[in-house]
């Protein structure tokens, strides 16, 4: 058991982000069905789930906190949304009347990289704003009302977040005249960087790990101390945290399994549909105890312990 959790340490990371966005290239690249990728995304999920158990950084984030249903939900809308923009890409590229400037000529490999840096920026700059503007604070807040960190709450979104994601992280890349191999490769790169930035793995990552927006540093992203997580806003790396001075690779004290959430909102809904209403009954600052009687029922047990409002 011992080598297992040694291999899981050392090895997680490279597995997820080099394996999985690997097999995902060589299905493309060799013009295998695009179904494919889903399968390459199940694994995904399922070695996080493996790992969780193997070595937690929490065991208590192993266990549901009355999520399990919501979650799930959040994941098959946000699958569904990110496949149904790809859908979109022959659609967008026909009514846009020039052929664009993307680089078609270059290998495929080096046009995934390309779209990856242009939406790193793009979703690190409307993550920041998410934390500094409250019309986008109130949305966001469904992702970080998460009471635990593992592998699906990395796509807990509220789709119209998700949808102004895609907008700005994305849309340019497609009038670009980014194609859609190239857009069904950052989609899946997305995917599994969300899953394991949320994963519940105490991986190791050397001497990537400032370098990279995972495990720890985005842990302390999700701190519900007041201000302290507003940092480490990076999806893929931490060169535009660097930039914004929003890098921080240490948190101030040891991180608690229920040091997570929502500070002002102790009770955070627990429902799917209680979380879609929750941005427009939410007053940050002035948690949602004013607005509960507008939230749909839930029957889920309420046992979370939450972060930051702006």
């Amino acid at each position: 058991m011992r080598s297992v959790k040694v291999a899981t340490r050392y090895l997680y990371a490279p597995m997820m982000l080099l394996g999985m966005n690997g097999a995902g290239y060589y299905i493309v690249a060799t013009g295998l069905s695009y179904a494919w990728l889903l399968l390459v995304l199940v694994a995904a999920i399922g070695t996080a789930f493996a790992a969780e158990r193997v070595l937690p950084t929490h065991d208590e984030w192993n266990h549901s906190h009355g999520d399990d249903t919501a979650n799930f939900w959040h994941a098959a809308v946000y699958e569904t949304s990110a496949m149904s923009g790809v859908v979109l890409l022959p659609l967008i590229a026909w009514l846009v009347p020039w052929d664009g400037i993307w680089p078609h000529g270059w290998p495929l490999v080096i046009q995934v990289l390309l779209a990856i840096v242009v939406a790193d920026f793009a979703f690190t700059m409307v993550h920041y704003w998410s934390h500094k503007l409250p019309l986008l604070w109130r949305l966001h807040a469904v992702h970080h009302g998460v009471p635990r960190m593992y592998g699906f709450n990395g796509l807990v979104r509220h789709p119209l977040h998700q949808s102004i994601d895609m907008f700005i992280g994305t849309l340019p890349l497609a009038l670009a005249g980014m194609p859609a191999d190239v857009a069904l490769l950052l989609g899946l790169a997305i995917s599994i960087q969300l899953i394991v930035q949320h994963s519940n793995v105490d991986y190791e990552l050397g001497p990537f790990r400032n370098a990279m927006s995972i495990g720890r540093l985005h842990h302390l992203h999700h701190v519900n101390w007041g201000k302290e997580g507003d940092c480490n806003f990076g999806l893929f790396t931490t060169v535009w945290d660097h930039m914004l001075g929003t890098f921080q690779a240490e948190p101030s004290r040891e991180i608690k399994a229920t040091d997570l959430g929502v500070d002002d909102v102790p009770e955070f809904p627990k429902s799917y549909w209680q979380q879609l209403v929750f941005p427009f009954v939410y007053e940050p600052g002035k948690g949602v105890k004013s607005a509960q009687a507008k939230l749909p029922p839930s029957s889920a047990p309420s046992n979370n312990h939450l972060h930051p409002a702006e």
